[in-house]
């Protein structure tokens, strides 16, 4: 008679197993100690020594509607009874009634679907159409930027990962974004930001050549770079560019998107519509990989007649159409966005301040909706990051380490915590969320 594994058996096999065959991404394997997650449900999942976790990550800001969402599993589980997978040149249900939703809440006048893997091959395919419809190369983009991992995307992309990859090959040219807190225009207001850095994009556009550039690419809201929110005004000066020269405006939702901003997407703020819009993670809370862009009438017809020369193997595979079909639906219902403007302006607005004039690390606090950045300093006066750009620091360690044991996920990135759970969690969660930020900061600054 052989014994039965037992569950701790199985988390030992499950790590012993990813460190032997599994190779991860932005990572120096020999130095990596990932966390087993043994089960989730909704805003909480459990590691493999049992702990109970507060998810303030959705994973990779994709977990829109939290974790193990009933009516999503359901539709993955009867769309696999039906038809599991079928190639993309075919038409059905799940993808047709996911792209009529989809276009329903785009901005008017993006009502074609192309459908992706993901947010990077969802920014490859925009960048392609916009070329191809322009006949121009160049592309234009923020330093501080996260697109993608592919190789045009890594490269549109201005975070320091695009530093080992960039061979200055692929026609993209980088520009700084309002970031008024640490301006690179020595702005003081957030009109001086706005009007000085669409007078720097402007300036760039001239000198690059705008019969050049085919298109200016460009994060609603910048996520993993810092959430920072453009200032009111940004986006249509942007807009306003464009239009001047027949330059296309990619807007990047693939994070901002979906209800994370408290709007359906983030260009909504600034009531801007691209000509060409990216989604990805929330379109079906990242349950069955799903990406793609919303075409505009002019660069649809400019394949209307011309075959578009792209594809993918899975693009619209039913399984992620039909949770995307179902997310959209309960965030409809259940009225997701609502709630998380809601919480932005009642829960994390108000108590991330409050934590701000309790700990004099947090040098900012800024966001919108359930998509919120707390930029960590070791002096306010000076503004000098508790780590450096593109690294990290003992400091950030204390404060990742403080959190997992209160109880809490946090996502960080170089000096700063971002906010950014599940759409779906209650005030109630998010609260308890803050409490424990609170005295993970508290036990991390009296460590150091």
């Amino acid at each position: 008679m052989t014994d039965t594994p037992t569950a701790h058996d199985d988390v030992a096999r499950a790590y012993e197993l990813d460190r032997r065959h599994v190779f991860h991404s932005w990572s120096a394997q020999a130095k990596l100690d990932p966390m087993v997650v043994t089960k989730a449900e909704g805003s909480w999942l459990w590691d493999g020594d049992g702990n109970r976790l507060l998810d303030f990550t959705s994973q990779l800001v994709f977990t829109n509607l939290g974790h193990q969402h009933p009516r999503i599993v359901r539709a993955i589980q009867e769309q696999a009874a039906t038809l599991c997978t079928i190639a993309p040149s075919t038409v059905n249900s799940a993808r047709s009634e996911a792209a009529r939703l989809i276009a329903s809440h785009t901005p008017d006048g993006l009502d074609r679907i192309f459908f992706t893997n993901g947010g990077a091959d969802a920014n490859e395919h925009a960048i392609r159409m916009a070329r191809l419809h322009t006949g121009r190369q160049k592309v234009l983009s923020t330093y501080r930027s996260y697109h993608g991992g592919t190789q045009l995307a890594i490269n549109v992309t201005g975070d320091p990962r695009r530093w080992a990859n960039d061979t200055a090959s692929t026609g993209t040219v980088h520009f700084f974004g309002p970031y008024l807190y640490r301006s690179a225009f020595s702005a003081t207001t957030e009109a001086e930001e706005c009007e000085r850095a669409l007078a720097h994009i402007d300036q760039v556009v001239a000198l690059e050549g705008p019969s050049t550039i085919a298109a200016i690419v460009l994060e609603s809201i910048p996520g993993t770079a810092g959430i920072m929110v453009p200032p009111p005004g940004y986006l249509r000066g942007v807009r306003e560019i464009c239009d001047r020269h027949g330059i296309m405006l990619v807007a990047d939702e693939v994070m901002s998107g979906f209800g994370r901003s408290g709007r359906w997407f983030a260009v909504e703020h600034d009531e801007v519509v691209p000509d060409l819009l990216t989604f990805a993670k929330g379109v079906n809370s990242g349950y069955v990989p799903l990406g793609g862009v919303a075409i505009s009438e002019p660069i649809y017809r400019t394949f209307a007649e011309r075959p578009y020369p792209g594809g993918l193997t899975y693009s619209g595979h039913p399984l992620a159409c039909a949770a995307a079909v179902a997310t959209i639906e309960v965030m409809e219902e259940e009225r997701v966005v609502e709630h998380a403007a809601a919480l932005g302006e009642e829960v994390f607005g108000p108590g991330l301040e409050e934590l701000a004039g309790r700990h004099d690390w947090i040098g900012e606090v800024r966001g919108t909706g359930v998509f919120w950045a707390l930029e960590l300093v070791a002096d306010r006066k000076t503004r000098e990051p508790l780590a450096p750009y593109g690294g990290s620091s003992p400091e950030m360690a204390a404060v990742l380490a403080a959190c997992r044991a209160e109880g809490l996920l946090p996502f960080a990135n170089f000096n700063r915590l971002h906010v950014v759970p599940p759409l779906t969690i209650s005030a109630e969660e998010a609260r308890t969320g803050l409490g424990m930020l609170d005295r993970a900061l508290t036990r991390a600054r009296s460590d150091a």
